[in-house]
């Protein structure tokens, strides 16, 4: 039988000192929505590529288990074109170490699923809402299922999933007037709405130039209106939240070009080809597939990723205009 080694004592760590307690685990590339400034030409990939078995995703997390990880979120492309979704939650959040199981989704199916998510015991949910605007949010995804996303969250909420969020990409000229929007609808909405500024991939350095909002101005303006900054938790994502009096929602900024935004990284990811990413914005990946045939392999696959944690860069250079392997965002789950 297999001995599980001590969490504590073999945290995943680099060459620059940063403990890696969160995985980001994508099962699919695949993605149903348009999205203007990640697939607007639609997926264009293999639907029926080799993505990861459901025996290769428990032996992923229980090895980062084993070495300290605590939280998964389950990726995509978009997850829940994966029949097997539940199922997927369910063997992850069964992992011995495995406190939080969270899922990305563009909320496509998510009020008919909701519920089966809940019940296979999922802690923790982000839901892609761009636009509170239904024709803005049209043309920013390709979809006009605003209000079905909204039904989704209502209903997530009201099974109390614990963590609740809702994710924005800033753009220029199409949701970036809509803050107040956002705002308001925060006043008494118990969720962490994540404001997140659009990254350059390899595909995208025109859109990129046209497109890009800073949050810094929105992270004074929030300062400058009561707004105040929450503490980090040791497993968060890589947002800083600030939380106010007058609201029952938190709001979240991700400012991937800001100073020092790689120093607190925490997560590692594994595409659903099976490739370990050191970052979102690193090459190709190194390829797993081999170390995922059986249970008994776990032990090598843990020493396999310490010994690539050595290559981990300090940072993820976007400011000097580096995309690295990434050419959109579908590929290993933002």
């Amino acid at each position: 039988m297999l001995q599980d080694s001590s969490p504590e004592d073999s945290f995943l760590r680099d060459s620059f000192g940063r403990e890696f307690h969160y995985l980001r685990l994508s099962v699919t590339d695949v993605c149903n929505f348009r999205c203007t400034y990640c697939l607007p030409d639609g997926y264009q990939g293999r639907p029926d590529a080799a993505f990861l078995s459901l025996d290769e995703i428990r032996r992923v997390a229980a090895a980062f288990a084993a070495t300290g990880t605590g939280k998964v979120r389950i990726t995509g492309g978009e997850p829940s074109v994966r029949a097997d979704l539940t199922e997927i939650i369910a063997a992850v959040k069964a992992t011995p170490g495995i406190r939080t199981v969270a899922l990305t989704t563009n909320g496509y199916r998510l009020a008919e699923r909701i519920d089966d998510w809940a019940a296979a015991g999922l802690d923790a949910l982000n839901l892609s809402i761009d636009s509170l605007d239904p024709a803005v949010f049209a043309a920013i995804t390709g979809h006009s299922r605003l209000r079905d996303l909204l039904a989704g969250l209502d209903r997530a909420l009201a099974l109390g999933i614990p963590r609740v969020k809702v994710n924005a990409v800033l753009l220029r000229g199409q949701n970036d007037d809509q803050i107040d929007r956002f705002l308001d609808w925060l006043r008494g909405m118990p969720i962490t709405l994540r404001f997140i500024e659009l990254m350059q991939t390899g595909d995208n350095a025109e859109f990129f130039r046209r497109n890009h909002v800073s949050g810094e101005e929105l992270r004074r303006r929030l300062l400058a209106s009561g707004w105040s900054p929450v503490l980090r938790s040791r497993d968060a994502g890589p947002a800083q939240e600030f939380h106010h009096p007058d609201y029952q929602g938190r709001i979240g900024l991700i400012q991937p070009y800001g100073k020092d935004f790689c120093a607190t990284c925490n997560r590692l990811r594994v595409s659903a080809l099976g490739r370990l990413h050191l970052c979102l914005f690193s090459e190709q990946g190194i390829d797993l597939r081999h170390l995922l045939r059986a249970d008994e392999q776990r032990e090598e696959l843990i020493a396999f990723l310490r010994a690539r944690l050595a290559d981990k860069k300090v940072s993820h250079f976007l400011q000097d205009g580096f995309s690295g392997g990434t050419r959109h965002l579908a590929m290993i789950g933002g």
